[in-house]
């Protein structure tokens, strides 16, 4: 028996056969050839096939994980178009006379490289991209298929890594975890894990050549480690778990429908938090109220340009329309801080998170405000969609969006298109905002406490720093009073308040939230019923309230 350590991509804990995915490192000999045109006939047939492959894993990916996760093999099909990389694999063959394997191969390793050695993260990101469509083009070429996952029985898959192909071909009935070597949380491969809610650990340090395919492993995506040839009290062990997992979701699936109220009649309000249009069908598998906050910035990352009004109309009017009538609070561009656009040339700051983000952003380039405003109020004519504000920390910003508000509505009726002018409220996530947060309230309709900057900005820590985990104290007595400082603030002038941070889902402090009077909690969308459950058992008593 032996045990490794990762980082967890998704938790859940799972049990089963191994399935060891080695890449297809096909060893390509450079061959002479006479026909240079009949090799690149080869080329373009192969560069079909490639496309006709990557169509079919699109369709598949739409279904299953939602159309933001499977734009990825839509970038794969425009490589394959990208001029520059195919007639460097038609000149190779030309001028050196070889193999329309050989020469797709080295082109690959070449662009690959170039990539690699670029100074932006993004585009870092693409080697691995254009290494995948090329050793698509070489399997191709050589005839080799792809790994027909949808035949085999549930198992693990372990693996040095998961292109974005590998992964969508899995029939997600039948892999039961990933366990990989390489990889990063942030990777094409690490989202469609999570999406696909299928527990993976990922910077396992295995040796894959003492990994064989039929042995049996337990991957434990709460303990974060994976542990191959488990020992009968192990396996024990790890089947209760997966039966009380199990049983955990089939005792949470009974509550939907139900409502969100105490044994006392209290009510609150249980939204989901997402990042995504594809995301909103997790909200309505969970059966949240409403979406608490819907990340718009997605819109804006994984592209190099702004994404037009239409491009982002459609998005928002889709997420409305799905959600039937319910409740959808989109957050306007929050970019910066850990969230970088090149596009935007923010420029490198010593401190971002404390820069130049969000609205900071939006009230100094108009423009990009200008276009989401217009996106969002128009396809609020079709839902019952809200719009809040991130990182406000000023009486007068509130007042400049209004004014802006007012230009936007004007246009929009010159240009003679349906909107409307949706509910408006505002993130509290500075001190700032919570210390004059009784003259924001009767500026706005409603505030969100976005708990995770509030704690940052409060406490002088940085949340991303790994070394000051320590010190990082959301529970804090300080934010604590302010989350109920601003409740009674919104309150006093007859405002609703939510909580969208990560303390919206901590069952800790539930019953808290609802004593002082929280109207709506907005969590991730598989926190939803567990939140539910939290408060049909809370039971309200008439005692005193402090922080």
């Amino acid at each position: 028996m032996k045990r490794y350590s990762g980082k967890t991509v998704y938790k859940g804990i799972q049990m089963g056969p191994v399935f060891v995915l080695k890449g297809k490192e096909s060893q390509v000999k450079r061959v002479r050839i006479e026909d240079a045109q009949a090799e690149i006939e080869r080329v373009e047939h192969a560069v079909r096939k490639a496309q006709e492959q990557l169509q079919r894993l699109y369709d598949k990916a739409v279904k299953e994980v939602g159309e933001a996760s499977a734009a990825i093999f839509e970038v794969h099909q425009m490589m394959l178009e990208d001029e520059d990389y195919l007639e460097a694999i038609h000149n190779m063959i030309r001028t050196e006379m070889v193999n329309a394997e050989y020469a797709a191969a080295v082109t690959g390793d070449n662009f690959s490289e170039m990539f690699a050695n670029m100074d932006d993260e993004y585009m870092k990101a693409r080697a691995a991209d254009i290494k995948d469509i090329s050793t698509r083009l070489v399997n191709n070429l050589t005839g080799n298929e792809d790994t027909d996952f949808e035949s085999k029985e549930p198992m693990i898959i372990v693996a040095d890594d998961l292109t974005p192909s590998e992964t969508v071909q899995m029939d997600k009935e039948k892999i039961l975890a990933f366990v990989t070597v390489h990889g990063s949380a942030n990777s094409h491969t690490a989202i469609l894990a999570r999406m696909m809610n299928i527990p993976a650990l990922i910077g396992v340090p295995l040796d894959l050549d003492a990994i064989h395919t039929g042995m049996y492993a337990v991957v434990d995506g709460f303990q974060g480690e994976v542990i191959f040839e488990p020992d009968e009290e192990t396996r024990a062990d790890a089947k209760e778990r997966i039966e009380q997992e199990q049983e955990k979701l089939r005792l949470l699936e009974e509550l939907k429908g139900k409502e969100n109220v105490t044994l006392d009649g209290r009510k609150i309000q249980i939204y989901a938090n997402i990042g995504s249009v594809s995301d909103v069908a997790y909200v309505l598998e969970n059966d949240a109220g409403g979406i608490g906050l819907f990340r718009s910035e997605f819109l804006y990352l994984g592209r190099d340009q702004f994404p037009t009004e239409e491009e982002q109309f459609q998005a928002y009017k889709q997420v409305a329309q799905m959600m039937a009538g319910k409740k959808v609070i989109i957050r306007t561009l929050d970019i910066g801080a850990d969230k970088q656009v090149d596009y935007f040339n923010l420029g490198r700051e010593d401190n971002p998170a404390m820069g130049y983000r969000a609205i900071r952003i939006c009230l100094t380039q108009q423009d990009i405000f200008r276009t989401q405003l217009r996106a969002l109020f128009r396809a609020a004519f079709y839902g019952n969609l809200s719009v809040m504000y991130p990182m406000i920390i000023s009486v007068e910003e509130v007042k400049a969006i209004a004014a802006i508000v007012e230009q936007v509505k004007a246009e929009l009726e010159q240009d003679g298109l349906p909107y409307r002018i949706p509910e408006q409220g505002i993130m509290i996530e500075t001190p700032a905002a919570v210390l004059i947060s009784d003259e924001l309230a009767k500026l706005v309709d409603f505030f969100s406490i976005g708990t995770n900057d509030l704690t940052q900005y409060t406490l002088a820590i940085d949340r991303q720093n790994e070394k000051l985990d320590a010190f990082y104290n959301p529970h804090h007595k300080a934010i604590l009073r302010m989350i109920q400082m601003v409740v009674e603030n919104a309150h006093k002038a007859g405002k609703w308040v939510g909580i969208c941070g990560e303390l919206g889902a901590d069952r800790e402090l539930t019953e808290w939230f609802v004593r002082i009077g929280v109207d709506e909690l907005s969590v991730a969308p598989s926190m939803v019923l567990k939140v539910r459950k939290a408060v049909r058992e809370i039971r309200i008593s008439d005692g005193s309230i402090s922080g």
